[in-house]
């Protein structure tokens, strides 16, 4: 079923949370080594990162049009009031952070001496915004990034973590409704 169901998430939802997942996980990882990289090897890592960010963007847009458009699935019986409300503060989190990360991360391009070759999907161009040569808000930008990024990865090790913590402590269906596979 593509679309979602009141009791499961739908292949739409699955596929767009899965997808997400492993580019943010990669973007996350990418960030790290990339600014260890000898400094002749940065411009093209960057040129790649901020592609696959632009691509998390739209994903993340889509992914919460989809959202929007389906119903959402029940939560388990038994939850209590505390666990649905940070569940839907930690949710609103991730999303506000994957899209602040990636429009920091934008503004940033904007700032480097020279401008990035990076395509949505490989296909779109998309404009810098034009801050190129500003030093001081190259710098900004690039803490802010950072900054952003790591706390980012935070919420995502607390996400796999409550999802575990349900599968295993819980024993619900919250993470065996994000999976494919039988239920």
């Amino acid at each position: 079923m593509l679309g979602n169901s009141t009791t499961a998430w739908g292949t739409g939802a699955k596929l767009l949370h899965w997808l997400g997942a492993l580019l943010i996980l990669g973007l996350l990882i990418h960030g790290l080594i990339m600014t260890n990289l000898p400094r002749e090897m940065r411009f093209e890592n960057y040129s790649w990162h901020a592609a696959i960010g632009y691509d998390v963007v739209a994903l993340t847009l889509f992914r919460m049009l989809w959202r929007w458009l389906n119903v959402t699935p029940a939560e388990p019986r038994g939850l209590s009031a505390w666990h649905r409300r940070l569940a839907a503060v930690s949710h609103g989190a991730l999303y506000v952070l994957m899209l602040a990360v990636a429009l920091a991360g934008w503004a940033l391009a904007g700032t480097l001496r020279r401008p990035l070759d990076a395509k949505l999907f490989g296909a779109v161009s998309i404009p810098v915004l034009p801050l190129q040569g500003n030093r001081t808000l190259h710098e900004l930008l690039e803490e802010t990034h950072e900054f952003l990024a790591y706390l980012l990865a935070i919420f995502v090790i607390g996400h796999i973590a409550a999802a575990l913590y349900h599968h295993i402590v819980k024993k619900n269906d919250i993470l065996r409704r994000m999976s494919f596979g039988r239920s």
